[in-house]
Formats: C-alpha cells, sequence, structure tokens
C-alpha cells in the first residue's frame, strides 16, 4: 500500500497523535481523543521516535499546512491545488482521500501553528527536513504565477515555528519561490541562497556549500524516511546551490593579464 493508503486508513492517526492525527481521525471518521491516547508500535529510531511514525506525521503535515497557506491570501487557486498535486505524486486512486484531508483543513477554523509545533518537535533534530518542507510550500504558493504577502507573512510564520533563520528563509524562498511574478531571479543574489554574507572569504563560502550539498543530497532525503516525492525538492535544491556557487565564483574570478 502507498505512503497515502496507509495514511488515510488510520496507521499514522494512531501512532501519531496530537493536533495532526487528531485531524486525521476526524477525517476518517473516529474520535479526536481514540487517536491520539493509541501507542505506535513501530520499532524507533536512533532518537526514540519511529522512523515510520515521522514520515506519516510529515506527509500528514505537509497535506494540513499546504491547505491552510493555500487559502493564506483568501482565495483557493485551482492551480494551488493543482500544484500539490503534481509535487507529491498523488496516485489518482487516493486522491480522492488525500483531498478529503485537504478540504477538511481547509474548513477547520484553527490556525496552522498547533501542526507546525507538532512538525518542529517530531524533526527537531532533522532541520533540512523543516526547510525541505518550507520549500514545498513555497512552491505551491509560487504556482500560480504570484506570492501574495498573505503567504510570504504566512510562510514566514511556519519558519519561525521551525526555528528557520531569516537568512535560511530567504534562501529558501528564492529557490522554491523566486520564479513567482514580481519576485526576483534566485540567482541575482547567490549569496542568499548559499546563505553567506558577501564579505565571506572564498573558503568560508566553499564549506557552505559543501555543508548545503550534503544536507540536501537526495541519498541523504532517502536516508531521513521521508516519501520519495522529497527527492525531487532535493534534486532541485541541489542544483540551485551548484548555480549559486559557480556564480559567485564566476564573479570572483580576477580576469587573467592580456
Amino acid at each position: 500500500m502507498s505512503i497515502w493508503g496507509k495514511i488515510v486508513g488510520g496507521v499514522a492517526g494512531f501512532a501519531v497523535g496530537g493536533p495532526l492525527g487528531a485531524l486525521l481521525g476526524v477525517a476518517a471518521g473516529h474520535a479526536a481523543d481514540s487517536w491520539a491516547s493509541q501507542a505506535t508500535t513501530a520499532p524507533p529510531g536512533p532518537d526514540g521516535q519511529p522512523d515510520q511514525t515521522r514520515t506519516m506525521a510529515f506527509t500528514i503535515g505537509v497535506i494540513i499546512l499546504g491547505a491552510k497557506m493555500a487559502k493564506a491570501d483568501g482565495v483557493v487557486e485551482r492551480a494551488e491545488v493543482d500544484a500539490f498535486k503534481r509535487v507529491f505524486h498523488i496516485p489518482p486512486e487516493e486522491a480522492r482521500n488525500v483531498g478529503r484531508i485537504f478540504d477538511l483543513a481547509k474548513r477547520d477554523s484553527g490556525g496552522f501553528e498547533p501542526y507546525a509545533r507538532q512538525l518542529a518537535g517530531m524533526f527537531r533534530d532533522r532541520p533540512t527536513v523543516l526547510e525541505d518542507l518550507l520549500g514545498c510550500l513555497f512552491h505551491i504558493a509560487a504556482s500560480d504565477g504570484q506570492l501574495h504577502p498573505a503567504e510570504v507573512a504566512y510562510l514566514a510564520g511556519v519558519a519561525r515555528i521551525f526555528g528557520i533563520s531569516e537568512a535560511t528563509f530567504e534562501g529558501i524562498r528564492r529557490i522554491h519561490g523566486g520564479h513567482a511574478a514580481g519576485y526576483e531571479d534566485p540567482l541575482d543574489d547567490p549569496y542568499a541562497v548559499l546563505g553567506v554574507a558577501r564579505t565571506a572569504s572564498d573558503a568560508e563560502i566553499k564549506l557552505a556549500w559543501r555543508q548545503a550539498l550534503r544536507d540536501n543530497h537526495p541519498d541523504t532525503v532517502m536516508a531521513q524516511g521521508l516519501p520519495a516525492e522529497f527527492v525531487d525538492i532535493a534534486t532541485a535544491k541541489t542544483a540551485a546551490l551548484n548555480a549559486a556557487y559557480d556564480k559567485i565564483q564566476s564573479q570572483r574570478a580576477v580576469p587573467s593579464g592580456p
């Protein structure tokens, strides 16, 4: 069964609990408190948190935060919904079930904060995972060709809860949202993409670039137990990091003499 089928089938609700599991429980027709009271039987990871549980929680969180972000500007555009489906390659047989959770999250009068806090707690030891989640949300927000100020404010709020710095937020915005109308080309400031100061030395820039590549390598993403869809996000981010580093190198190159 696909990860989407497992989620809708209720496996994640029993394992995750909290606001994520509660909303899933409502979507599946169960009492919210019954989800939170169940313990998982999945084997724990190195930090004591079952990897399968975190994978499912992450995917549920993407649905919920994506739905709440899509209505941040007051209008849920069809392009945003379609972009969500493209990013996460939802199987046709699961689209209706995933759509049920998406719609429920949209109608939920509560804010995004409890869901973001739960995810931040579950992935506090894997900050790159949270950065990639934010990148996915930027991609969805920019899918209609623009980034509404209310959407950017929403994403900044998510970033604060995730513990993402302003510099890292700016890099993520450039990589995943820079193609939207009214926003500059990501490589207009390659230093922001790498999250380094313009005054950084060549050695410091190279170190930041190499570390970012290690953190965002597709194999690293898969090793973290995340859904396969995030390999696409990591691949796009890696390409942007390499392009930014190449541009900085080109800008800093000393012209050869005659």
